[in-house]
């Protein structure tokens, strides 16, 4: 069985009360030393009824998500100041909060419009005004925005909680089938919205550069196929349906072409298509397999996976001059590269000691470090500011996603409510 969703967001938001709960649960298991006391008061409500979301408390969990921030209990507040007047030093000294945040919510103008403030409780000053608008049925993505112009100010790095994920979910059904779900959802994993149900399997979810767009593969026809959808309208596009492996859509930086991997003239290679034309053409030639092509962020060259050397290892592909180098050198195997938008490292799958690991590579250093201690961790995506790896692992004899931050310092899981999760991509910042 199969079943396409056409995925409006706007019809989407409207069924947010409905589907507001979590697939997946967080469960934080190593942050950082001494985080940043904080407190996030309740956000003052000024609308017919009561306030859809508790958006200060998205704030509040995504602040505690990043593993930097150590947020205040409310019941341990002294004071719910949502005014500038209304706040006392002194209280939130005592209970030792080095930052405060307020807010206020309206509905005046129809959308939701918060407006907050940030305290530096220590110096006694504002440390920031701000403002942030939304509708009422995406109050949820409010707090994101929030937590991220906070995370932002008090860590230089901009931040990626209104962000999203997709991920593959599986249903065991003994004695049957298994349903694959191919969901989106929240950076937090909430708000999870299914864009594709099916009885066969589903693999290599991958963004469009803007967002607005996800390639995958599927085995609906009996055979593996790549597909994009548009978010917008749910329309579908079959791309690929070549005899043999058909796999790994990787889009360009520019949204143009598609990397992808074919066996269609013999062995495993590297492809490009035009997705204007879908002319294709061969990038790589080798008997070895050729596999999970992914573009640097300048788009003049690809990483891909190769056993040419008899192990698979990391490569670069240079476009311009058609040269391939090798990367990896450190281990027997090392796969499914993701490069940070700073174009210098690279997250990867890495074998250490017969388990398989998350690990970092500086392609300036050609330092290699080994980020997660679990046995069978797979399919690195790493977030758009570069902070956070998000990977598919095991845990109490189940798949499910966890994150580890680049230093390693920062850990959480995100086990499911039910079946297994696997195939993790982060996607890009979102135009609003």
């Amino acid at each position: 069985m199969k079943r396409t969703i056409a995925l409006l967001f706007a019809v989407a938001a409207l069924l947010a009360a409905l589907q507001a709960r979590a697939d997946l649960t967080i469960e934080i298991t190593q942050g950082m030393d001494n985080p940043t006391a904080i407190a996030v008061v309740p956000f003052a409500w000024n609308g017919p009824g009561a306030a859809p979301v508790d958006v200060a408390a998205v704030v509040d969990s995504d602040l505690t998500r990043s593993g930097q921030f150590s947020p205040v209990q409310r019941a341990d507040m002294l004071g719910r100041p949502t005014t500038e007047a209304e706040v006392f030093y002194r209280d939130w000294r005592a209970i030792d909060t080095e930052y405060l945040l307020i807010g206020r919510i309206s509905t005046a103008t129809g959308d939701m419009q918060l407006d907050f403030e940030l305290f530096d409780v220590l110096r006694q000053t504002v440390v920031f005004k701000g403002t942030e608008s939304a509708p009422v049925n995406e109050a949820r993505m409010l707090g994101h925005r929030v937590a991220d112009a906070v995370y932002e100010k008090l860590t230089g790095i901009r931040g990626a909680f209104a962000t999203r994920l997709l991920y593959v979910s599986v249903k065991r059904v003994p004695g049957g089938k298994d349903y694959y779900r191919l969901t989106l959802a929240d950076s937090d994993g909430a708000r999870p919205i299914v864009l594709l149900e099916s009885r066969e399997p589903v693999l290599a979810p991958a963004w469009s550069p803007d967002g607005r767009e996800i390639a995958y593969v599927s085995f609906e026809t009996s055979r593996p196929a790549i597909y994009r959808q548009n978010l917008a309208t749910g329309e579908r596009e079959q791309l690929t349906n070549f005899k043999g492996l058909n796999g790994a859509p990787a889009w360009s930086p520019d949204g143009n072409t598609m990397a992808m991997v074919l066996s269609k003239d013999g062995s495993p290679d590297i492809y490009l298509m035009n997705l204007a034309t879908k002319q294709l053409s061969r990038i790589t030639r080798h008997y070895a397999i050729d596999t999970e092509p992914v573009w640097m962020p300048d788009g003049k060259s690809l990483l891909f996976t190769s056993d040419r050397g008899g192990k698979p290892q990391i490569y670069r592909y240079d476009l311009v001059s058609g040269m391939t180098q090798r990367l990896t050198f450190e281990g027997t195997y090392n796969a499914r590269a993701r490069v940070a938008q700073d174009g210098r490292n690279v997250v990867l799958v890495h074998q250490q000691d017969g388990d398989f690991h998350i690990a970092l590579l500086d392609l300036v250093t050609n330092r290699l470090q080994v980020l997660t201690s679990t046995a069978l961790d797979e399919s690195p995506s790493i977030a758009p500011n570069g902070s956070m790896v998000l990977y598919a692992t095991k845990y109490a004899d189940r798949g499910i996603l966890a994150a580890v931050s680049v230093d390693g310092g920062v850990k959480f899981r995100l086990p499911a409510r039910e079946g297994d999760v696997r195939e993790p991509a982060w996607s890009p910042y979102m135009d609003r």
